[in-house]
Formats: structure tokens, sequence, C-alpha cells
């Protein structure tokens, strides 16, 4: 009997990883509004469909981003999103992370396995050499997935990203495809 072939650019154990598509718009909104109390003030993933449909549109037809959706491999519900965004070819070989867990997914360490999925994905088929994360300093839960992915912080920037009205400032992690550290998901 043939081995079904996976929905999944990437599996963990316990998660999957997929492009994003237009169809996710209902579950994805669904779990954004669900989660408003979680990411408030980091983070304002789209809770309508017209949101949803601008978001996923730039994610799938920009080819200076890749979107990831989160799913858990017992329901392939959406537990959360990895994005790369600003992708830049040539010597640079770079983006930049952006990520978000669901209410009903986060603090099960879902998104320490898809983290290292996508990372993975981005120094594997992708061909990046490096990745950053931009964190807001009190913004405790990413740095510490950051950190858990072998991230290293690099500094600090003031005023770096205009969030909910004002420039915030953010600690720069980044990890190269070379010097990566630290325990990696099977898959």
């Amino acid at each position: 009997m043939p081995h079904a072939a996976s929905r999944y650019l990437a599996e963990g154990p316990r998660v999957g990883i997929r492009h994003f598509t237009y169809e996710d718009g209902p579950e994805f909104t669904s779990r954004a509004r669900e989660s408003k109390d979680l990411h408030h003030p980091w983070l304002f993933p789209p809770a309508t469909a017209d949101a949803y449909t601008a978001y996923a549109g730039r994610l799938i037809e920009d080819p200076s981003k890749a979107g990831f959706l989160v799913c858990t491999r017992e329901d392939d519900a959406i537990a959360g999103f990895v994005n790369v965004n600003n992708i830049v070819e040539g010597a640079f070989q770079c983006g930049a992370l952006g990520y978000g867990a669901f209410a009903h997914a986060a603090g099960r360490g879902l998104m320490r396995e898809a983290l290292d999925l996508v990372v993975r994905y981005a120094f594997g088929p992708l061909r990046l050499h490096r990745l950053e994360i931009n964190v807001q300093p009190g913004n405790a839960a990413s740095i510490a997935l950051a950190r858990a992915c072998g991230f290293r912080l690099e500094g600090f920037s003031p005023e770096m990203i205009h969030i909910d009205g004002e420039w915030r400032d953010h600690e720069r992690w980044a990890i190269t495809a070379g010097k990566r550290t630290g325990p990696r998901t099977s898959g």
C-alpha cells in the first residue's frame, strides 16, 4: 500500500508546518479573535475576513515573504504561525521572523517545535543563511522561545518598529546556518 503524501512541508512529533491558503481564513481569524488577550500588546494578527485575505495574500504572493501555519498533527488545527519576512537574497540571504501562538495552543511547547521546523526549512529549501527575530524587551515568552531555538542576542534598537500607534524598542536576536546550536526536533 503506498504511503500517503503529507500536506506538511516539515513535521515534528506534534506539529507540522504548511503554507497559508485563503481557505484558512475562517479558522485563522476565529483563533486570532480568541487570542486577543494573549497577543496584546505585542501582536495583532488579522481577525476579520478582509484583513486575513490581505495578510495571507502578501504571504502567498510576495516573494520576499514566506508564511507558515503551525498545525497540530493530531487534528490539523491551526495552533499558530511563523512568517519569514523581508527575505533578502544575493550576498545577504536573510529574513526576519515573526510568530504567534493561538490561545488554545499556548504554553504546550508547540511553537518551540514549529519554530525549529521553520528554521530548518529556511536554512534548507529557502537557502537562507541568517534569520533574525526582533522582540520587544517585555515579551518574556517570545524571548524565551528565541533563546530555546538557539538564537543569540545581538543588540538593542530603540524605537525600531511602529506597533499599536507607537515606535517600540526591540531586542535583536539572530541565528545563522553555520552557528545553529541547541536541540532540534525530529521530522
